[in-house]
């Protein structure tokens, strides 16, 4: 089993760091499908496995000394602030929906069916990217509450909101797709860490193997550290490439999910 998790936050978090996605849009569905693990150590360990992914990549990237690709701080810092806040809230939104009893039993399907639309919907956004016209924002309290929705979506789902945050950035921000990758995982880093923090300091982080939850950090590392090795070599195109291919695989083993399908067979008790 512990095979089967640190293949799973090694090659997430090389794609998520190659990409800008985070690596939590993958960790999440993949747990989910196997039925393995209940959904809140699924976001747990999606949690501290994008943490120690983007702790990683954006220390790399601030200790390089010829940054190929600059971090845009006041924007990313800005966004990051409303991420943390919305971060809280989404844990509070997550926790309420557990303590519904008829709403706890289909938490992962509504999980799921929101994952579909906004991987769809950012899909539909890069395919159509160079017709939409982008905007430029500037004032601080409007993009800090772009970055509180960002939070709530991302960490009710439990998937860093790596998709999202390079719709963002790039629509309103204008940046390049390989620019807004790394300002992502920034933001990422942020909001996860407040999400773990908040989960600690309310008592409400769940229980989990030890061997699991190492082996996945362990993993993010690695991946982290490989995939911002990567970024740097892909060009635009190739980039495209690797982000369209997660994409659509996110899209299918969501629906799988959402459809009822169970992969528990990978789970021998161990």
């Amino acid at each position: 089993m512990t095979y089967f998790l640190f293949l799973l936050s090694l090659s997430a978090s090389m794609l998520g760091a190659a990409c800008g996605v985070g690596g939590g849009i993958l960790i999440k569905p993949v747990l989910d499908v196997t039925g393995f693990l209940n959904v809140s150590i699924v976001n747990y360990l999606s949690g501290c496995t994008v943490l120690s992914m983007t702790t990683i990549t954006v220390l790399k990237n601030s200790m390089a000394k010829e940054k190929v690709i600059k971090l845009k701080v006041g924007i990313s810092t800005c966004l990051a602030i409303g991420a943390m806040i919305g971060g809280i809230l989404g844990n509070r939104l997550f926790s309420l929906f557990l303590e519904n009893v008829f709403i706890k039993n289909y938490v992962t399907n509504i999980q799921a069916l929101a994952i579909i639309f906004i991987t769809i919907g950012t899909l539909i956004y890069f395919f159509g990217g160079n017709k939409i016209s982008k905007i430029n924002m500037e004032h601080s309290v409007w993009i800090v509450l772009i970055g509180i929705q960002l939070g709530l979506l991302s960490s009710f789902l439990g998937i860093g909101g790596g998709p999202m945050n390079l719709v963002v950035l790039t629509y309103f921000f204008s940046m390049k797709k390989r620019e807004a990758s790394i300002n992502s995982l920034y933001i990422i880093f942020f909001s996860q860490l407040v999400n773990l923090l908040f989960l600690f300091l309310t008592d409400k982080l769940p229980i989990v193997k030890i061997s699991y939850l190492i082996i996945m950090i362990g993993g993010g590392i690695v991946g982290g550290l490989i995939g911002s090795h990567i970024s740097k070599k892909l060009n635009e195109p190739h980039m495209n490439f690797v982000f369209i291919i997660l994409m659509v695989a996110i899209i299918l083993i969501n629906m799988a999910i959402f459809l009822g399908v169970d992969l528990n067979i990978l789970y021998h008790g161990k």
